[in-house]
């Protein structure tokens, strides 16, 4: 009798057959020359400028209101938690439905609540229930937009250009990140943080407008025997099975909750140990984008190429030691330096671990898989934001953020010593 849980319809991905050929094997932006991978990538550039813009002044707001770690944390655990307990759910919809439909619904809802965290801070009212509410409303968003933005990304540019199509989005990602916190310190110190969420309100329209123009060969899905609860289960049991892809899951569960959560309580470390005020936030935060810019340029500049297992176990010891030294630093030049380190090694990890994955997952469970993904990457790092603001309010931020680098440290290195292959994969 057949396994209805591992019966799966299956998919034909169809390219266009008039895509022009690379001009050249090692071209760095080889993936550009798919007119589908251009509109996503212009439109979504726009639209994370924006969503870094309110990611900055939301956590300044937030800050100013009550002055607490703990809160910075609660915001972020609530914006999160939805992520945790959608996100599975969320990839079982990206392999049921078109992903370009469902990415036309997410995004028009985030549009949505960014102008209504916009009115409510233009208004005057805005308290910090009124953001925590709104945060995880946005976490319910991300549930189903960040697995199909990843899923959708192998139909706009085939395999043969994947890796190179990863690499680019997380460079324009991060090239968001750059801009939009840059651009946030201003707005945030000459005109409010009102005008931060309105602007990321209208870059949405952006992203909208690429996903209309975009030409999409329809995907060939075939009746679905499996039911929602036993597609479900089959991508769990798929992704636990491949030792492989169970450990880059598990290297991304560790790096989010103990790894990037010092962000979380960058506002206060910014004030408190710096002695910096709202432009400064800014600027160390484009430090960290333009170090991720960096990673994902090398990347896509194929320099670890053959080698990306040994890039990711390398990052994978840099970045906590870097943490630990900006966590202990009170130079304020001296921390853009260290940001800098940090977005470099946040990238080349996240990036690599993504590629990794997209390249070895099968098609009809990328979906699924890249669910598991995001759960990682947001549904448990409230749990670590939670934690490191609560330690930060009580044994000094400092420590939290070293305590945490140490245990990313550690537990990763468990992984790696349990799965070795990580570090010869290419």
């Amino acid at each position: 009798m057949k396994n209805p849980i591992l019966e799966e319809s299956s998919e034909t991905l169809e390219i266009p057959a008039n895509v022009p050929p690379p001009a050249s094997g090692n071209s760095t932006f080889v993936a550009m020359r798919h007119r589908n991978f251009q509109l996503y990538f212009g439109g979504q550039l726009v639209s994370n400028i924006g969503t870094w813009m309110q990611a900055i002044a939301q956590a300044w707001v937030v800050y100013q209101i009550g002055h607490s770690e703990l809160t910075l944390g609660l915001v972020a655990f609530a914006s999160a938690i939805p992520t945790l307990i959608i996100s599975p759910w969320g990839g079982v919809v990206v392999d049921r439905m078109s992903r370009r439909t469902l990415l036309l619904l997410t995004q028009t809802g985030a549009m949505l609540l960014a102008f209504s965290l916009a009115a409510l801070t233009f208004t005057g009212v805005v308290q910090e229930w009124h953001v925590i509410v709104l945060a995880a409303l946005l976490g319910v968003v991300n549930a189903f937009d960040a697995p199909a933005r990843q899923a959708i990304v192998p139909e706009l540019v085939g395999k043969e250009d994947l890796a190179n199509a990863i690499a680019l989005n997380s460079m324009m990602f991060n090239s968001a990140r750059v801009i939009g916190p840059a651009v946030a310190g201003l707005v945030l110190a000459a005109v409010g943080s009102a005008w931060c969420f309105t602007i990321n309100g209208i870059s949405f329209l952006a992203v909208l407008i690429g996903l209309w123009l975009m030409e999409i060969p329809k995907r060939q899905v075939e009746h679905h025997i499996a039911s929602p609860w036993q597609q479900l289960v089959g991508g769990v049991q798929y992704a636990a099975r491949i030792r492989e892809i169970s450990a880059l899951i598990l290297l991304s569960l560790v790096f989010s909750i103990f790894g990037i959560s010092y962000s979380t309580i960058l506002p206060a470390f910014i004030e408190k140990t710096l002695h910096q005020g709202a432009v400064a936030y800014g600027w160390v935060n484009t430090a960290t984008g333009l170090g991720a810019v960096t990673g994902a340029f090398l990347l896509a500049h194929r320099v670890s190429n053959g080698r990306r297992g040994q890039w990711l176990v390398l990052t994978n010891i840099a970045f906590p030691i870097i943490l630990i030294a900006f966590s202990f630093n009170t130079f304020y030049p001296l921390s853009l330096l260290l940001a800098y380190g940090l977005g470099l090694g946040f990238m080349m990890q996240f990036a690599t671990i993504n590629t990794l994955l997209q390249t070895r997952v099968a098609d009809e469970f990328r979906g699924r898989v890249m669910g598991l993904y995001t759960i990682t990457f947001f549904g448990f790092a409230p749990f670590g934001n939670l934690l490191i603001g609560f330690l930060g309010e009580n044994i000094g931020l400092g420590i939290a953020m070293s305590l945490f680098a140490v245990c990313s440290l550690i537990l990763s290195r468990l992984i790696l010593w349990k799965v070795p292959e990580i570090g010869k994969l290419h």
